[in-house]
């Protein structure tokens, strides 16, 4: 698993109490933001335009490596690169533990989610996954083709779960019935919220797959395989599966392609219509998930699954400990889902929550469109440890953790040892110190007004390189 980065970028929903606070939950994330690196330090604020929509003060990188910034008014914390899957989860978790520090020394009546939708209005709001893969690999015609229906039926253990549905693409579909009808509950906070298999934008169009070709390192060698599809995950376990399973295929397709050249890994599984059975799956109360191939014939969500991992065993023989984790548990979930949906609830949000919520119906005595049943989903989400249903599951031992707190702790302050990200941090650390503005980005510090250093290969860690690059931007006389 240490061949290759990824990184998480979650988007925070954010809940006020109007009547005890002045002000927007937009407003109330700025604030967050602005505690994070004017009151705790923990990184520096840009001080450039990134985008038009990005002045300086927007937001800015952090010591650990990560981004915090605010995105369409809402708090967004991009992971640093990661070359390890359980420092990942641990630096996804960091910023939530972080954020809790902030709401108890400041007191804000404020609530952070870590979920995907508003139940008020129907918007969304994304958790982006991102993969460094091979530029070698034909991208539309062998990657593409080949991770679409992988991403379809991820979701059976990666789902996060929610009450009800959002009918966003209903007028212009041909399955009105089947979708029109009420649905109480479904496994994936995303899938309805999903028109298109790939596009470009992400403004215009949630595509199972985004193309936008923006490597953040070496062009001639990488591309960043770019998410949208994924549900924001509270459990660990889930966040694990879900980059573990993807990072693994990605590298089988690699060693595929080495070996075979540009033929599809798994031609035999194409789907019919992958945006209407990513819905269908969702939404599938009888958690038999049967999907419809471009043959004609019919697979279950979880055989599909099963064939995607006898593929990535058959290649990748040579594993590691994190390798061993995530085909132990891919595997183990699988024959889980297949037996019974309950017995996955210490690994799985949909599942966890669905148990929560059907249990809180039955002693309330209460209908799945009762008000609070809605109310009851978001709190699943609720990152604060002492209210979040999520963390009182956790403090009853009844969901498996792959992280200790000793790690989380870490991460909050420390950058990967093992990326580009260590780099970046000793660079930001070290310019500060020196009172030496400097431009950050993924794959370039500027300091001074000419003077750049590069970070094109995301797993070079050469401090000594960094350091003579200081020692020579401060020989060189300043412009008045």
């Amino acid at each position: 698993m240490n061949k290759r980065i990824f990184g998480i970028e979650t988007e925070f929903g954010c809940m006020t109490r109007a009547e005890q606070i002045r002000g927007t939950s937009e407003g109330v994330a700025a604030r967050v933001r602005d505690y994070v690196f004017d009151a705790l330090e923990l990184g520096l604020r840009d001080i450039h335009y990134r985008d038009w929509g990005e002045p300086p003060g927007n937001g800015g990188f952090l010591f650990n490596g990560g981004r915090l910034y605010i995105d369409m008014g809402h708090l967004e914390y991009a992971t640093p690169e990661c070359a390890g899957l359980f420092d990942l989860v641990a630096y996804d978790k960091a910023i939530e533990w972080v954020i809790n520090s902030i709401l108890a020394d400041t007191g804000l009546p404020t609530a952070f989610f870590k979920n995907n939708i508003d139940h008020f209005t129907g918007a969304t709001f994304g958790c982006h996954e991102n993969f460094q893969v091979s530029r070698e690999v034909p991208f539309y015609r062998v990657v593409i083709p080949t991770l679409m229906p992988f991403f379809v039926t991820r979701q059976i253990y990666a789902g996060a779960g929610r009450v009800g549905a959002y009918d966003e693409m209903i007028e212009f579909a041909d399955f009105q019935d089947e979708f029109g009808e009420q649905q109480y509950y479904q496994i994936s906070q995303r899938a309805d919220h999903i028109v298109t298999e790939i596009y470009e934008w992400i403004q215009f169009s949630r595509a199972i797959i985004n193309t936008r070709d923006e490597p953040l390192s070496d062009y001639t060698k990488y591309r960043r395989l770019h998410l949208l599809v994924g549900d924001s995950n509270m459990s660990e376990y889930a966040t694990a599966l879900k980059v573990g399973t993807t990072a693994l295929l990605l590298t089988a397709i690699e060693m595929f392609y080495e070996r075979h050249g540009e033929k599809l890994p798994l031609p035999a599984f194409e789907l019919a219509d992958p945006v209407y059975a990513i819905r269908h799956i969702s939404r599938d109360n009888t958690f038999k998930w049967r999907i419809e191939l471009k043959s004609g014939k019919t697979i279950s969500a979880v055989d599909l699954q099963r064939e995607y991992l006898y593929f990535v065993q058959s290649f990748i023989t040579e594993r590691d400990e994190e390798t061993e984790w995530v085909l132990s548990a891919w595997e183990s979930i699988l024959d889980d889902l297949e037996d019974d949906w309950q017995n996955v609830i210490p690994q799985v949000d949909w599942a966890a929550k669905k148990w929560l919520l059907e249990t809180f119906i039955q002693e309330e005595k209460l209908d799945w469109d009762d008000p609070w049943i809605k109310s009851q989903d978001l709190e699943y989400h609720n990152i604060d440890m002492q209210s979040g249903l999520y963390y009182a599951l956790q403090e009853q031992g009844q969901v498996e953790r792959v992280i200790t707190d000793q790690q989380i702790e870490f991460a909050i302050d420390n950058a990967p040892q093992n990326t580009r990200a260590k780099v970046r941090s000793f660079l930001m650390r070290t310019l500060t110190q020196h009172r030496m503005p400097c431009i950050v980005d993924w794959h370039q510090i500027y300091a001074g007004h000419t003077e750049y250093f590069e970070m094109k290969e995301p797993f070079d860690t050469n401090i000594a390189k960094a350091q003579k690059w200081i020692k020579r931007v401060q020989k060189r006389p300043s412009r008045s």
